[in-house]
C-alpha cells in the first residue's frame, strides 16, 4: 500500500472536481490498485502556495474554507509540500506556454509524478519536459488535454505501437460546438455564448474557443506526441467561428451538412504537417456527423488502418477529472513505489 502526498497546481474548476474524484473513488483505489492519498499542497492565485507537512482537509479545501498562505513560490511550495504526484490545470497561454512549463519542469525535477491538463507545455516544451521525466524516472502524462477523458495518447502509447498517422480530423471544442448549433436554431452569437456558459463548457471570455486557439493547440500537442512532428500555433491555419450568422449555419443544416469547427492535420512526404482550424461544413455520413452538443471526436487515418475514430459523448468536468485520475493510476502502476 502507497500513501501518495498529492499537490494542486490549480484548483478552478477541474481542479475541485479531480478532488471530488479522488474522494468518490478512495475504495477503489485502495482495494484495487493499493493507493492511499492525501492533499499536502494547493497552489491558486486567491490562496497562494498553500502547503502542509500534514494532510489538507479535503471538505474544508472544496467549501472554500481553508486558509491562505504566504509561500513565496513553485520551489517553497514543493520543497514544504513534498509532493509525490502533482496535477496542474492553470490557465491556458497558447503564446508562451509560461508559467505552467517553469511549473511543471519544477515539479519533475523535485522528482513527483507530474500530470497536466494544459496543452501549451506539450506544444512548447514536451522534448524538454520528457527528458527530465525520463532522467528522474517519473511519469509526465497528460491524457485530459484534447479529449478529456477519452484515450488518445495513452491509446497510441499502449495499445498501437508502431502505427503511423497520416492524418487527423477533429472537433475539439465544445463551446464552438453550443454556439453554432444555437444559431442554427435562429438565436444569436451571444445567446449561444450564454448557452455554452450555462452548460459549463465555457469560460466568461470565449475568447480562446471561438476565435481557434484552444483546437489549435490540441493540433499541435496531437502533432508532437503523435505524430513526432514540431508544429507551432502560427503554422496553423486558423479561422474562428465569429463570421457565421444564423442564415447561414441555418441554411448549412437545411443541405444536411452543418457547420462545424474542424482541425485537420495531415504528414506530407517531407515529414513536414499542414494543419488548419477553421469552419467546415460536416455531411451526416462524416465520421465526426454525428459529434454534437459538448461532444467531442477525432478520426485518424494510420498506415495500419483506414480510419478509427474515438467520440467523447458529452463530456464534462468528471470527465476531465478523469482524465487526470487515470493518468496518476497509470503512474503508479508503470512505476509501482518502493515501500509496499
Amino acid at each position: 500500500m502507497k500513501r501518495y502526498r498529492l499537490c494542486f497546481l490549480g484548483f478552478g474548476n477541474v481542479g475541485r472536481a479531480l478532488a471530488r474524484l479522488c474522494v468518490a473513488k478512495s475504495a477503489e483505489l485502495r482495494d484495487n490498485y493499493g493507493i492511499e492519498w492525501e492533499i499536502a499542497g494547493v497552489a491558486t492565485r486567491r490562496m497562494g502556495w498553500r502547503a502542509s507537512d500534514d494532510a489538507i482537509d479535503v471538505q474544508r479545501l472544496l467549501a472554500g474554507n481553508d486558509e491562505t498562505s504566504t509561500e513565496l513560490g513553485i520551489n517553497e511550495w514543493l520543497a514544504r509540500a513534498r509532493p509525490d504526484v502533482v496535477f496542474e490545470t492553470t490557465s491556458l497561454n497558447p503564446e508562451t506556454g509560461q508559467p505552467a512549463i517553469d511549473y511543471l519542469k519544477a515539479s519533475l525535477q523535485h522528482g513527483a509524478h507530474t500530470i497536466t491538463a494544459n496543452k501549451a507545455p506539450i506544444v512548447y516544451a514536451f522534448d524538454e519536459l520528457n527528458e527530465i521525466a525520463i532522467a528522474k524516472d517519473r511519469g509526465f502524462l497528460f491524457e485530459a488535454t484534447v479529449l478529456d477523458s477519452a484515450p488518445v495518447f495513452s491509446l497510441f502509447r499502449e495499445t498501437l505501437p508502431a502505427a503511423r498517422v497520416r492524418s487527423f480530423t477533429g472537433a475539439f471544442n465544445s463551446t464552438t460546438n453550443v454556439i453554432l448549433e444555437t444559431m442554427e436554431a435562429g438565436r444569436s452569437f451571444a445567446e449561444g455564448v450564454k448557452t455554452a456558459q450555462e452548460l459549463g463548457v465555457a469560460e466568461t471570455d470565449p475568447s480562446h474557443d471561438v476565435d481557434g486557439w484552444d483546437s489549435i493547440m490540441k493540433v499541435c500537442a496531437l502533432a508532437r506526441v503523435i505524430m513526432r512532428t514540431p508544429l507551432l500555433p502560427r503554422e496553423v491555419r486558423r479561422e474562428g467561428i465569429r463570421g457565421l450568422d444564423p442564415a447561414t449555419l441555418q441554411a448549412a443544416r437545411a443541405e444536411g451538412k452543418p457547420f462545424k469547427l474542424v482541425s485537420r492535420a495531415t504528414m506530407n512526404a517531407d515529414g513536414s504537417v499542414t494543419a488548419s482550424v477553421r469552419p467546415e461544413q460536416i455531411a451526416a455520413s462524416d465520421p465526426l456527423g454525428g459529434v454534437r452538443g459538448t461532444s467531442l471526436g477525432i478520426h485518424f487515418e494510420l498506415d495500419i488502418m483506414p480510419g478509427l475514430t474515438i467520440v467523447s459523448h458529452r463530456p464534462n468536468l468528471q470527465s476531465t477529472a478523469y482524465g487526470l485520475l487515470a493518468d496518476f493510476i497509470n503512474c503508479h502502476r508503470s512505476r509501482p513505489p518502493k515501500d509496499t
